[in-house]
């Protein structure tokens, strides 16, 4: 860390908002005009949209994360956390990897922390659940489900058979919807190789408490989804949820019982439980309560965008929508950090800041490879599309959202290198503990017993 008598723009969170919300401010602040700083537990941000691709291994891992201090040379990136903001002083309490706590001072502020999962006191849930906010994750449940795969393949127990291929997947929007249609497609795959495993021995279940899945993209194509997903073997249980899932015991409220080793949840995310220790002004659902311009309300010094924030719908008020807020999408949370950035250079020289106002473009979901569902927004007229031609869509759209053109061509060289090559099936799940083996050669070995005495020496000595 590196002091400075600048002014300091502390950027709080290195996701989307807090990747592309510096990018900004640095390319619009003059030369030697402020520092900007970064804080984030992890040294890089990770396009989340490509999680489930990801997971089925049709992108490597390296190339849906973004290394902070490469994209932001001319900034101060600080792997830590912000533990608390003292806003009367202007200081905030840094938590480092390791090492003692310590204070850094700011000038302006951004909030940018993004969102957790949402999860619910379920029993069991902590013990066997698998998140997907992170690449960790991807990577952790591409190597389980392989590795379920290879267990069913090596026992005659027709028990631990069943419920290492049964996967349950609970939430139906676009998290749950693409990651179970991309890992079934790669289980569907994986089985050609294994001589007592097949698809029809598999069974996969999507659970979402809603009555439709992929609301993203409306009604039709959310239906159309159920009926694909349907189509390929997958069990859709709607207007229900999880009550527990103790040991693998999997409970559904509407009464069905299952064993699996498997359970994914993505049954939606909240905003970081960390900002209720900021003391900034938040809604009913925890998000920092934030204007039009992006400034947290009764402040003229903090911005807040993205998951974490509670940001009005401009132009969905303007149609008549009221108390319209954005909801926490990429789409969303890429147009605010430009307009945060702009904003925070602007309130810095003292210049009137623009409201953020976005109208809905549409949405696009794979599911699947050559699968998938969008729907395009273009004035009043809504384009819906299905199967292979969505499929392009969404591999287009997130392919040149994906930031810096390094990550770009590797991300479509993964896709052109798919086309012509067969889809790797090995699990390398010794990677989550890659010491074991190591340890077990090298830890001392234990003492030898005390050998026996002979006989004839037991005689003499009676």
């Amino acid at each position: 860390m590196s002091t400075t008598e600048r002014p300091r723009i502390l950027v709080v969170g290195g996701g989307y908002v807090g990747l592309y919300a510096a990018r900004r401010i640095l390319k619009k602040m003059r030369y030697g005009e402020a520092t900007v700083t970064v804080v984030d537990p992890r040294s890089y941000m990770t396009y989340q949209p490509f999680l489930p691709e990801t997971a089925a291994g049709n992108i490597s891992p390296r190339h849906v994360v973004v290394p902070l201090r490469r994209v932001l040379p001319k900034a101060e990136v600080l792997t830590g956390r912000v533990t608390t903001i003292d806003q009367d002083r202007k200081v905030a309490t840094i938590a480092p990897l390791v090492g003692e706590a310590y204070e850094l001072p700011f000038d302006y502020l951004v909030i940018a922390l993004g969102a957790v999962s949402r999860t619910f006191p379920i029993p069991g849930l902590a013990e066997q659940g698998i998140g997907m906010k992170g690449v960790e994750e991807a990577i952790g449940l591409r190597n389980h489900v392989l590795e379920q795969l290879d267990k069913a393949d090596s026992t005659t127990d027709e028990e631990i058979r069943r419920k290492a291929l049964t996967f349950v997947f609970i939430g139906g929007g676009f998290a749950g919807a693409e990651t179970i249609g991309e890992v079934e497609d790669m289980a569907r795959d994986a089985a050609k190789y294994y001589r007592s495993v097949s698809r029809e021995d598999m069974r996969f279940i999507l659970v979402d408490a809603a009555d439709k899945i992929l609301p993203e993209v409306g009604p039709k194509l959310g239906q159309y989804g159920k009926e694909h997903l349907e189509g390929r073997g997958v069990e859709v249980y709607l207007s229900t949820s999880m009550d527990s899932c103790v040991d693998g015991h999997v409970v559904l409220k509407n009464g069905l019982e299952v064993d699996s080793n498997t359970i994914v949840w993505t049954a939606g995310v909240k905003p970081n439980p960390v900002l209720a220790r900021y003391g900034l002004p938040l809604g009913p659902r925890g998000h920092v309560d934030a204007q039009p311009t992006l400034q947290v309300t009764g402040t003229d010094y903090i911005w807040a965008a993205g998951d974490n924030a509670q940001v009005p719908d401009v132009a969905a008020r303007k149609a008549g929508v009221e108390n319209a807020w954005c909801p926490p999408n990429a789409q969303h949370a890429l147009r605010q950090a430009r307009v945060l950035g702009d904003n925070v250079v602007s309130g810095m020289r003292g210049f009137q800041q623009r409201p953020y106002a976005h109208s809905n473009k549409g949405a696009v979901a794979g599911l699947g490879l050559h699968k998938g569902v969008a729907m395009i927004v273009m004035g009043k007229m809504k384009i819906k599309l299905k199967g292979r031609l969505a499929w392009y869509m969404h591999r287009g759209y997130h392919g040149m959202a994906m930031p810096t053109w390094n990550r770009k061509i590797r991300v479509f060289a993964d896709w052109t290198l798919g086309m012509f090559l067969k889809r790797e099936v090995v699990a390398l799940g010794a990677m989550e503990n890659p010491r074991e083996e190591f340890y077990e050669a090298a830890k001392p070995a234990p003492a030898p017993a005390a050998a026996a005495k002979p006989e004839t020496e037991k005689a003499k000595a009676s």
